[in-house]
């Protein structure tokens, strides 16, 4: 969850919605909370509000009172606590947010977690309370990456959490790595990549290090402390990714395994509520996000008014635009008929330069698409 917020629309006082949320709907909750912010971390998060954390999950149930009000919603089929670390709250704070959630039957309910903020005790508290997917932030398995991305786990830790998350009963478990970090060589990469695959997840995720504005790592390569990421590198290393993971099997551009249900329906466009400081929302083509600091969330929760900061309507060619931008990153690819004449023209070069391929009425990213995805489809939206 990025850190900064856009402008909008004044939204109404008491958030109400032109129509209610449709199934399939989901629901996300913000944990800003963190013991140390990573230097390359850009999201909506805190280390320093200790004092906030024992009344969070009261706000969050909350704004979830109000959510059932004003977007009348379907059960949940999806629900994913982000942060931040949602696992520095206690596991019955976790279980009380999710209890004040209506879920849908086979509802997939995921948190985040730091592989040291979690024990084999705490995890079985939190199957116990409903959650049944679990995505540690690996990053690395290397002790030199993980010191250069400010990580505070062990290299050994994170596939601990996996087996002790199996053993307690969860269903799916996914790892998130990061690659590109400074100093890491492709031995580094692959060794964690193979870590990673021994502790058997379901899911494993695969970024680049991307240095944005405002971070600490972001200001080591302003003053050139540290070395951008270099494109060709980067490249090299989602081929060593997608080799390793192809028996997972890929389903968007930087995932591979049983698809994350939850971030699917944010591809999909579908209804979802966002609840939490700085948490964005999408019923019916109305999109808002509310205020970002904990405090002044607080304060709205307490004056019984919505925390939404501002708030957009989307017209048709916004959402066919934002179609395009995220469908084609998925497997299934992104129907032919929302291309406009130039895109269809981009979309013929580009398959004749071989990164993409036409699967009936479909256009589907190749391997060297994937590389390219976000030229592409800039290229396929006009």
């Amino acid at each position: 969850m990025p850190s900064a917020l856009p402008d909008g629309d004044v939204p109404p006082v008491d958030g109400a919605l032109p129509a209610p949320a449709r199934a399939p709907f989901s629901v996300y909750v913000h944990v800003p909370f963190c013991t140390t912010r990573c230097g390359y971390c850009d999201f909506n998060t805190y280390t320093d509000l200790g004092g906030q954390q024992s009344s969070y999950a009261s706000l969050v149930v909350a704004e979830l009172d109000l959510m059932r009000r004003v977007a009348q919603p379907p059960p949940a089929d999806t629900v994913f606590f982000g942060g931040g670390t949602p696992t520095l709250l206690p596991a019955e704070d976790l279980g009380r947010i999710l209890a004040a959630v209506d879920l849908a039957p086979g509802a997939e309910v995921t948190t985040e977690a730091n592989p040291d903020s979690v024990d084999e005790r705490s995890l079985a508290a939190l199957r116990e309370a409903g959650f049944n997917r679990i995505s540690f932030g690996m990053q690395s398995a290397v002790p030199h990456v993980l010191a250069a991305l400010d990580r505070t786990h062990t290299p050994g830790r994170a596939v601990e959490a996996a087996r002790e998350a199996k053993r307690v009963g969860f269903e799916q478990v996914s790892l998130d790595l990061i690659y590109g970090a400074p100093g890491e060589t492709d031995d580094d990469w692959q060794l964690s990549l193979d870590t990673a695959l021994s502790a058997g997840p379901t899911h494993v995720s695969a970024y680049a290090l991307i240095v944005e504005e405002g971070t600490r790592l972001g200001a080591q390569v302003r003053r050139g402390e540290v070395p951008m990421p270099d494109d060709d590198v980067l490249a090299d290393r989602y081929l060593m990714a997608d080799a390793a993971l192809t028996d997972l099997g890929w389903y968007e551009v930087s995932n591979w395994g049983e698809p994350c249900r939850h971030n699917v329906a944010y591809w999909r466009g579908h209804d979802w509520w966002g609840a939490g400081p700085g948490a964005h929302s999408h019923v019916g083509g109305v999109r808002w996000w509310n205020v970002k600091h904990p405090t002044a969330y607080a304060g709205r929760i307490h004056d019984r008014v919505s925390p939404a900061h501002a708030r957009e309507t989307l017209n048709d060619e916004d959402r066919r635009v934002e179609r395009v931008l995220l469908e084609l990153r998925l497997e299934q690819g992104l129907p032919l008929e929302l291309l406009r004449p130039a895109g269809r023209a981009a979309a013929a070069r580009y398959a004749a330069d071989g990164l993409l391929e036409a699967r009936g009425d479909r256009l589907v990213l190749t391997q060297r698409g994937r590389l390219l995805a976000d030229a592409v489809v800039r290229d396929l939206v006009d």
